[in-house]
């Protein structure tokens, strides 16, 4: 193939569409490239019934960054969505983020001395520099809390004990002495009205797009297309594994259609108990406020990642993390490659981060 383009980027997630939009906008020719058959990576959301459904989990928009939250708001209208999250412990109904709901539910207490109090007593002998997540968690919020909404949900998570994970995964556990549900701290929260699917759309208006393009098995045929290539796939496939595969965590979603019109009430319910299979359910109608007559729910049930299997969580320990600086130093020999996004990257990005980033590195390459 001759070299017709300015940019080949592979890949249509946010990073991919961003930098693409950016480019674009300055007169550059872009070939956007997927190997599903949709655009739009994790975020992409498909209308069934006049509900929008996010196939590859919940997908909530926050940020704190005004520039972000103009930016993105160029091509869709906003709601005015806040996740308030419920977990579910073998038919308990607690509030998150750990609030002061939670711990009168769990406590029967009512005033954030009480809560302190009692967190001061179950922390027991932990120390003030936990080793793991296990000693972080019971460090934050207590004994009874860890047991019951921490430990089985996230030991399904990651597939690993939690004595075994590091400490800094729940570290920032959002954590409040108020009677209050938003789990996201952020000023600007929302859902896109219409769903993601249609800010991609907008975004690569002005490309060329082909889907059911695996880069890694036509990379041949595709070295040449562009003056530059745009890489957001896993970094060490790119590298054909050099060193060894980086390791992830993989997820499958069972979607289905339910003949009532509210089914749990809430968008997004987890589900903290070890015997249950799944982390949780998400209603998609909730994200929208939606008062069609029948719902659709997603179960979210967490795999072990394998060669051939979506990549979605990084595990970001010290083994993987001494692996992954091995690739970024072959990375930056690639004059003509620019690596974006969480898995070119191998890291756990918020949607409003991976916009900055890709924001970033255009205005880098148009300097």
């Amino acid at each position: 193939m001759e070299r017709n383009y300015d940019y080949l980027i592979v890949g249509s997630g946010l990073f991919g569409a961003v930098f693409a939009y950016e480019a674009t906008k300055n007169n550059k020719k872009c070939l956007v490239i997927d190997k599903r058959s949709h655009i739009g990576g994790n975020v992409y959301s498909e209308n069934k019934d006049g509900i929008n459904i996010h196939r590859y989990g919940a997908h909530i928009f926050h940020t704190d960054d005004k520039e972000i939250w103009d930016y993105i708001n160029q091509f869709a209208e906003f709601n005015n969505y806040i996740n308030s999250p419920i977990a579910n412990y073998k038919g308990e109904l607690y509030n998150l983020p750990f609030n002061m709901n939670t711990f009168n539910r769990m406590w029967g207490i009512t005033t954030p001395a009480q809560a302190t109090k009692k967190i001061m007593q179950q922390r027991g002998n932990v120390c003030d520099s936990p080793q793991n997540l296990e000693e972080q968690a019971i460090r934050l919020v207590g004994v009874d809390i860890y047991e019951k909404l921490i430990k089985g949900y996230t030991e399904k998570q990651w597939g690993r004990k939690c004595s075994e994970l590091p400490a800094f995964i729940i570290k920032r556990l959002p954590i409040r002495y108020t009677y209050n549900n938003n789990y996201y701290g952020d000023r600007y929260q929302g859902i896109p009205i219409n769903g993601y699917t249609a800010i991609i759309n907008k975004m690569i208006a002005n490309c060329d797009v082909r889907l059911n393009i695996n880069f890694t098995e036509s990379r041949e045929c595709l070295l040449n297309v562009a003056s530059k290539i745009v890489y957001t796939g896993p970094i060490d496939e790119y590298f054909d594994y050099k060193f060894g595969p980086l390791e992830y965590r993989s997820l499958k979603f069972e979607t289905e259609k339910i003949n009532v019109e509210n089914y749990q009430g809430v968008a997004v319910m987890n589900f903290t108990a070890l015997d249950v299979p799944y982390t949780r359910i998400i209603e998609h109608k909730h994200f929208e406020f939606g008062k069609q007559p029948i719902t659709y729910i997603t179960k979210e049930y967490p795999l072990n990642w394998k060669l051939g299997r979506e990549a979605y969580y990084p595990i970001n320990d010290e083994n993987n993390q001494k692996l992954y600086e091995k690739y970024f130093k072959l990375g930056e020999k690639e004059r003509n490659v620019i690596f974006g996004g969480r898995l070119a990257e191998y890291k756990y990005y918020n949607m409003d981060e991976v916009i900055k980033n890709a924001l970033s590195a255009i205005k880098r390459e148009l300097e």
